[in-house]
């Protein structure tokens, strides 16, 4: 019994959905296949390969949403098209494309609003990644203090919730916010 394989979408269309050339996309491609012969990632591999960027901390849970957000269809597995999309618009897309996206990884249950518990989620799973080395003396208050701030500022009419437009209104409006989506434009 051989395993199934995932087949891709041919490089024209890939080419054309994402804002990568086709020699990008096959050097994309030949990486994804060398770690996911079968291509796709399941969400233990996913785990895997984040354990390995980040040693020193666990990021198990952040990978567990990272797979989410990639994993578009739903379906259990990130498949090389799924990937490039999202590595398309984490990498050369708009602001507007990278703050839809993010608002998605942060909607954890996909309701379309982020709750101040979804918000704090994300903020541990990020201090866990990073681990003690990162942050020695972190108290354990530290990531709800941030989400106090952050929520505050976000949550404009005091509802409660962050929708996309005041996600998208508030992050357009913050300096170091803006910055960081420029870091990665020229990556690959």
């Amino acid at each position: 019994l051989s395993a199934v394989r995932h087949r891709p979408e041919g490089l024209e269309q890939l080419e054309a959905q994402t804002r990568f050339s086709r020699k990008e996309l096959q050097i994309l491609y030949r990486g994804f296949k060398n770690e996911c012969p079968s291509g796709v990632v399941n969400e233990d591999t996913f785990k895997d390969i984040y354990a390995q960027f980040f040693p020193q901390g666990d990021a198990s849970t952040y990978a567990h949403f990272l797979f989410n957000a990639f994993d578009t269809d739903h379906n259990g597995s990130v498949s090389f098209e799924d990937f490039v999309m999202g590595l398309s618009i984490l990498l050369r897309g708009t602001v507007q494309e990278k703050l839809n996206w993010a608002f998605n990884l942060y909607d954890i249950n996909k309701d379309g609003y982020i709750t101040k518990e979804e918000m704090l989620d994300i903020m541990k799973a990020i201090y866990d990644m990073m681990g003690k080395c990162t942050y020695p003396v972190l108290k354990e208050e530290t990531p709800r203090q941030h989400v106090e701030v952050f929520f505050q500022k976000m949550d404009k009419n005091k509802d409660g919730v962050v929708t996309i437009d005041e996600f998208i209104d508030c992050c357009q409006n913050d300096e170091n916010i803006m910055r960081s989506m420029h870091l990665f434009e020229n990556v690959l």
